[in-house]
């Protein structure tokens, strides 16, 4: 019998890995195995999973890729990862991939009917989370055709959206939409929202309103969609690029800080940072003066979330660390400057 595998894609901040924790935690002793994918050169996400505390999940069961597109690294690092999971004394009864904010889930997915693995795992199905008040502020522009007029009336505009892309392909492929931050919107605009969601996705996928991301994992997983067999009935935006993308689009960089004594005072310097340099995300860990506890930092827009997930392990090295992702053209000495205080 095959092994599911789950794809989580998402766009950056849509509350992915909180949905995984949330799957961990209601997945009743099933063996899980998680690959985690990452944006820049510091795996937050991992370390927040490994951090969990759910019974069950040990540091051997997250496998991290990071500093690399999963959809773009498949012969090198993919499918090594999948071999290393199948051959394990004790196989992973249920493998969840979280995609980057960035990757396409098509070429992920395609790559399930590589020799090495096709008769081995399926894909249950893929699952796009999306951010209800991200959608909802206009921040992808899924009109092809408006998109081309505007540029051919403004040369100014003479470029492409790779992020409204990004979010049509997520919708393409996904086999179970999950609505998250719903709270943070009124019900005639997440009517719009579902409205958005609707004009990319077929009738028969589902959409699951959620907040903070909470979905039982009996939900997520057993879906039987075996994607990898009828992928090529889902169109991309990418579809006449073979598979492949450009990420020059994005940078990223990692911010050092020295323990703060004031996690308010940095909640107000990351919004005003966000808002003045156009960055798109921002998580990491930080050093709080006083406190056994490591402070996780998540900022989506002028959205700053902080939470204590664990406590500073014996012997470990207590120093802040966040991660910074925008759009090609970030003012980094600014932003870094901005951050610091």
């Amino acid at each position: 019998m095959k092994i599911p595998a789950t794809v989580i894609t998402g766009f950056l901040g849509s509350g992915k890995t909180t949905l995984i924790r949330h799957l961990l935690g209601t997945a009743n002793g099933t063996r899980i195995a998680l690959v985690i994918n990452e944006f820049g050169d510091l795996g937050i996400d991992g370390e927040v999973l490994k951090g969990c505390g759910i019974e069950g999940c040990t540091d051997d069961d997250v496998v991290e890729l990071a500093n690399g597109c999963i959809c773009c690294t498949v012969a090198d690092d993919f499918l090594p990862t999948m071999e290393m999971l199948l051959e394990r004394p004790e196989p992973p009864q249920h493998i969840v991939i979280e995609t980057s904010g960035l990757a396409l889930p098509k070429p992920l997915v395609k790559a399930f009917n590589w020799p090495e693995i096709r008769s081995r795992v399926t894909v249950d199905g893929v699952v796009a989370v999306i951010d209800a008040p991200a959608v909802a502020a206009g921040l992808f522009a899924d009109d092809v055709e408006a998109v081309r007029a505007e540029r051919e009336a403004d040369p100014a505009l003479d470029h492409d959206s790779p992020l409204a892309e990004v979010f049509e392909d997520q919708l393409r492929c996904a086999d179970l939409v999950v609505l998250n931050k719903t709270d943070l919107v009124d019900t005639g605009t997440l009517a719009e929202v579902r409205g958005t969601i609707a004009e990319s996705t077929g009738a028969a996928v589902k959409v699951v309103p959620t907040v903070h991301a909470a979905v039982d994992s009996r939900v997520l997983l057993g879906i039987g969609a075996a994607v990898e067999d009828h992928i090529e009935a889902r169109p991309s935006c990418h579809d006449d690029e073979d598979g492949e993308h450009d990420h020059d689009d994005f940078d990223s960089f990692t911010v050092s800080l020295d323990p703060v004594a004031a996690p308010g005072a940095l909640a107000a310097r990351l919004e005003a940072a966000v808002r003045r340099y156009d960055i798109l995300r921002v998580k990491g860990f930080v050093d709080i003066s006083g406190k056994d506890m490591r402070h996780v930092v998540q900022c989506v827009g002028s959205r700053v979330d902080g939470y204590y997930d664990r406590p500073w392990g014996p012997g470990e090295t207590r120093r802040g660390q966040l991660v910074v992702i925008g759009q090609k053209g970030l003012d980094e000495a600014a932003i870094r400057r901005a951050i610091a205080g």
